[in-house]
């Protein structure tokens, strides 16, 4: 049986696929795994043992769909259910599964505040779809895998950090979802642990702003390594603290211990740290921590973000008590030196 995923975007909504595709190929054998996705991501995938074989959207998705036909595939699972997704869908004509999006439920809660979303992650939505497949969520959370032989050397690494570092992760896909520069500054003048500054090129110049608080208690990385050497950057982080963002999620297959910190979206909306055993209002996972601003009357105000606060005060992320952000990491210093 030759199966088709599809998730184009982003870097966490990627990782938040892999349980369906271990699951796939462990709970069934006779399953071939294709995935398509953006060619931008594709360093997420390549080393995933569980996929047989990638697909890569470059432009436009007419021109991946002939490669697509000659597969001939037995079932499509749709995990990003858009547009384009039902394009492929319907070029390829079989039989296919998509993943409930819940816009209706997502727009009452960003827009009247009703809370009609379940209490589980996205992951255990993305398992609807291959429910008729006989595959079942395995409870043992998200995968992330690092290509062999490129591991960091302590070279890459300042040698104020080696003793062990809080990850912060500054960037976002919007700027309502990024916590402001004066914030971070006031993190990282009160932690008493070294601080590496996570994000891709565009975060340079807001990182330098904080690191130049203090050169060499706060390293900016940003912009020097690529996803996957980030990714392990993460990996080796004692506590990251983070956005709502990609390398969140990455800290969560890796078990790391996680701040996240919410401005314009909410965890409600089923984004939060998955451990493969967590639901929301329990939080059964000791080394999460959610911090955000529930006494506001606008929070949560998108799903997705703004280039800027609608009501131009950003109080869901200016208002965020640092010191409280601080003392939890304080907390799971010790549970981070425990995981891998």
């Amino acid at each position: 049986m030759k199966v088709l995923v599809i998730r184009f975007s982003s870097i966490g909504d990627i990782v938040l696929t892999t349980p369906v595709l271990r699951c796939l190929k462990q709970q069934r054998p006779d399953v071939e795994v294709h995935y398509l996705t953006k060619l931008t991501f594709s360093p997420i995938l390549q080393h995933n043992p569980h996929i047989d074989k990638l697909h890569y959207l470059h432009d436009d998705i007419a021109k991946v769909i002939p490669y697509l036909l000659e597969e001939k595939y037995d079932c499509i699972i749709d995990l990003h259910h858009n547009l384009r997704t039902l394009q492929v869908k319907r070029a390829l004509n079989t039989k296919s599964y998509s993943f409930p999006k819940l816009n209706v439920q997502k727009w009452l809660l960003t827009n009247l505040k009703v809370n009609l979303m379940p209490d589980i992650s996205i992951v255990d939505r993305y398992f609807d779809t291959v429910k008729q497949l006989n595959v079942k969520n395995d409870g043992k959370g998200l995968d992330h895998y690092l290509p062999p032989g490129k591991a960091l050397s302590n070279t890459d690494i300042p040698m104020s950090h080696w003793g062990g570092y809080v990850g912060c992760v500054i960037g976002g896909s919007m700027a309502t979802k990024k916590l402001p520069v004066e914030q971070w500054k006031k993190f990282c003048m009160e932690i008493p642990f070294p601080v590496m500054l996570l994000g891709g090129p565009e975060d340079r110049f807001e990182a330098g702003k904080i690191a130049e608080l203090d050169p060499i208690k706060i390293y900016n990385s940003c912009g020097k390594f690529n996803i996957n050497e980030s990714a392990e950057l993460v990996k080796i982080a004692r506590v990251v603290v983070t956005n709502d963002t990609g390398l969140m999620h990455v800290a969560a297959a890796y078990g790391k211990p996680i701040v996240s910190l919410w401005g314009n979206t909410a965890p409600e909306m089923g984004m939060f740290p998955y451990y493969g055993y967590n639901n929301l209002r329990q939080r059964v996972a000791p080394q999460s921590v959610i911090i955000e601003n529930k006494k506001l009357s606008c929070h949560p105000c998108s799903k997705i973000g703004y280039s800027k606060c609608p009501k131009g005060h950003f109080k869901c992320m200016n208002d965020l008590n640092m010191s409280d952000v601080c003392d939890h990491v304080k907390k799971l210093w010790s549970f981070g030196a425990k995981t891998p």
